[in-house]
């Protein structure tokens, strides 16, 4: 793995039952604060991540997977509604 992905993979690694994070969050506290977009890219490639815990900056779920995201969130006890984490 690359050093960014190596990152990312130890930030969601460390993520918690019911936590949830967005994109930027995730790309900052790995250490690079404007690839949000590349956290997408590496949720998409690999596989054993915990990628229904990484949401939008406006809460939004994962589109085309918000009916498996919001099962797995809510069996955590994260309020979804309307496509996106209750805040």
């Amino acid at each position: 793995m690359t050093p960014f992905e190596e990152s990312v993979a130890r930030v969601l690694d460390d993520l918690r039952h019911g936590e949830v994070v967005t994109y930027g969050e995730v790309a900052a506290e790995a250490g690079f604060p404007s690839a949000h977009r590349a956290v997408g890219r590496f949720l998409k490639i690999h596989q054993g991540y915990p990628w229904w815990r990484v949401v939008t900056s406006t809460g939004r779920l994962v589109p085309g997977s918000e009916t498996e995201q919001s099962s797995l969130l809510r069996s955590e006890g994260v309020e979804v509604a309307n496509g996106r984490v209750a805040t």
